[in-house]
């Protein structure tokens, strides 16, 4: 199945937040851009990562990074949807990574944080 917006051989950025990495901050969710594998944080993290990298390059598709979850999401139509196809390996972030994560970076209070 070949789907324009998603490349099944693009790898992912890492197994966390590229930006919150970056800044040492933290996430609830990671979610993978289809298109070229960047990984961001979801929208009920405080920084939203997955979401500005797709309005800044316009790739409509994110996967879920989360271990044991597989759906997509179209910024194209808010929709989810279940059954693309299967992108490159690893397909989640480590199952001992912690959600939210990384561990030693969430704080205590982060429920409060949370969108």
């Amino acid at each position: 199945m070949s789907i324009e917006g998603i490349d099944p051989t693009a790898v992912p950025s890492g197994p966390g937040c590229l930006e919150c990495e970056a800044a040492q901050g933290w996430w609830v969710h990671l979610r993978r851009c289809a298109e070229c594998g960047h990984v961001g944080c979801c929208d009920s993290s405080p920084s939203q990562h997955a979401s500005k990298h797709a309005k800044d390059t316009g790739h409509p598709f994110i996967q879920s990074y989360e271990p044991g979850e597989d759906w997509y999401w179209d910024f194209r139509t808010d929709e989810m949807f279940s059954g693309g196809p299967e992108l490159a390996p690893p397909h989640s972030h480590p199952a001992d990574q912690g959600v939210p994560g990384p561990r030693g970076r969430v704080p205590a209070d982060w429920q409060s944080h949370i969108h």
